[in-house]
């Protein structure tokens, strides 16, 4: 048994010492021929990469330096042994380099630049600036990348036959850098048309805060927040319990603004009717308001026999009846007012104290009008709209965005504050704001966010305070409670300034 085990690892032992000799002698030969192969390869490249007219003094010259290495002693030999440790080092096995890592800054300009590509080039421009496949470089000037390595900031000059003064044409290129920016931010974009040129600039989201008593002086009514950009002051806000100063978009009313009235639009379940809440609560302290629920849905109950508010109506009848008040109240007022500047005396209380009509979704209430064959609550609104600045008669619409073309032309003539909240497209927030849109809204927006425009004023982003129905359990409960302490109790009311001479005088249409 010992003398058949020794022979077997006798036979083992062999066997290995076999294979590390034939290791030994065959690795330099496979090193070797490695670096044959690579010089084969090498030279039959160059050969093919020779022109035909020069083949032949390359083969002369081959031939004449073979006859010079023969003449000379040990040539032969020594160009062998220089051949064979060249083709040594070129066989070498080389540890594999490890592949960069793509520039994906670069990908996703070159990206965004072949996207731009069929926007801006025309077949017979005989140098464009866009070209497939071409370099971004030559026309993206700036860019810059965020945290998350998202285009945050990109300028790129486009050529002048460019129709940059087209709407439509803007739209296309915008969305285009949106797409390849992304679709869940907001971005704005300023067209120099002087150096055709176009800066896009990535916006940071604007702060949420509920609504509270705000700093602002008798006649102002904060709409939202928006950017420091977009407004001229700050004003303290308390955002979840954390104070700060925030840029406010402020509404002036009164007898001397030229913006006495509201149209805000907005998308499904975008904030308009927590808009009118949050301007019936800051208007209450000082004013009367009355409210028509076009929509029937009771989400402005809370208001209901609380001082100042003259009538919660939800019905076409009680609708119609409160318009036509509201009409005879104007009348009214300024038949008072005009009493009082020619006999010289101050207007009394009932006519100087604001009155405010608030209006949710009265398409509602014009198309149920329209089919009972009675008339359309909408027209009952022109004389406050016409006639209500100077009787200090404000009028507040809140509708559908799509129910636009069913708003009638008075209300859209009359009402030079606008907003429209949600997420519109560029026809429809140019034609709720009245001018084109230089941002362009995120995807998905939360309730509340939109944009605004205050007579001829630029459009400016807004943010506006969350008001939630009180009564509303699937509202946050801080939200319901901030509602809840500003709702006017009997004691909390306080009047309206008195006129000065000035606000007697009937101011001109």
């Amino acid at each position: 048994m010992s003398l058949n085990r020794n022979l077997v690892r006798g036979r083992e032992l062999a066997r290995t010492a076999g294979d590390h000799i034939a290791d030994a002698l065959l690795g330099p030969l496979t090193v070797v021929g490695r670096g044959l192969r690579h010089h084969v390869g090498w030279l039959r490249a160059w050969w093919k990469r020779t022109p035909a007219d020069r083949r032949g003094p390359a083969l002369l010259l081959a031939a004449a330096m073979t006859a010079a290495l023969a003449v000379l002693p040990y040539g032969l030999l020594l160009a062998a042994a220089a051949l064979a440790a060249s083709a040594a080092w070129a066989g070498r096995e080389r540890a594999a380099a490890p592949e960069a890592a793509p520039d994906t800054a670069h990908l996703k300009l070159q990206a965004v630049y072949a996207a731009l590509t069929p926007c801006l080039t025309r077949a017979d421009d005989p140098r464009p600036l866009y070209a497939h496949g071409g370099d971004y470089t030559k026309v993206f000037t700036h860019w810059e990348f965020d945290a998350e390595g998202r285009l945050a900031d990109l300028e790129l000059d486009y050529p002048a036959y460019f129709p940059d003064s087209e709407p439509a044409a803007r739209a296309r290129v915008e969305q285009v850098l949106q797409a390849k920016a992304g679709r869940i931010r907001e971005y704005r974009f300023v067209w120099h048309e002087e150096g055709n040129r176009l800066r896009m600039e990535t916006l940071a989201p604007l702060p949420g805060i509920t609504v509270q008593p705000f700093v602002v002086a008798p006649g102002e009514i904060v709409l939202g927040i928006t950017d420091t950009e977009g407004s001229d002051r700050t004003i303290p806000v308390d955002q979840g319990g954390t104070p700060s100063h925030q840029p406010p978009v402020v509404w002036r009313t009164g007898a001397r603004t030229a913006d006495a009235h509201l149209l805000a639009l907005g998308t499904p379940r975008a904030g308009t009717s927590t808009l009118l809440r949050s301007i019936a609560l800051q208007v209450l302290p000082y004013a009367d308001i009355v409210v028509i629920d076009g929509a029937g849905t009771g989400e402005h109950g809370c208001l209901v026999g609380r001082p100042g508010v003259r009538r919660v109506e939800t019905s076409l009848h009680g609708a119609i009846a409160a318009l036509q008040w509201a009409a005879g109240e104007t009348t009214r007022r300024l038949a008072a007012l005009d009493r009082a500047r020619l006999g010289g005396g101050t207007p009394p209380r009932s006519v100087t104290r604001p009155l405010w009509l608030l209006l949710d979704h009265p398409a509602e209430l014009s198309e149920l009008a329209h089919a009972e064959g009675r008339a359309d609550p909408q027209d009952l609104l022109e004389i406050p709209l016409r006639q209500g600045r100077a009787a200090r008669i404000g009028v507040v619409v809140a509708e559908h965005l799509g129910a636009l073309e069913r708003i009638r032309p008075v209300v859209r003539a009359t009402a030079r504050a606008r907003l429209v909240l949600g997420t519109p497209g560029p026809a429809q927030a140019e034609a709720a704001l009245g001018a084109p849109l230089e941002i362009t809204p995120p995807a998905r927006t939360p309730a509340g966010r939109g944009y605004a425009r205050l007579g001829a004023a630029a459009p400016v982003r807004i943010q506006v305070p969350a008001a939630p129905d009180p009564l509303d359990d699937d509202a946050p409960a801080d939200q319901r409670d901030a509602v809840i302490a500003l709702l006017p109790h009997s004691d909390s009311r306080t009047e309206a300034p008195a006129p000065t001479a000035d606000l007697v005088k009937r101011p001109v249409l």
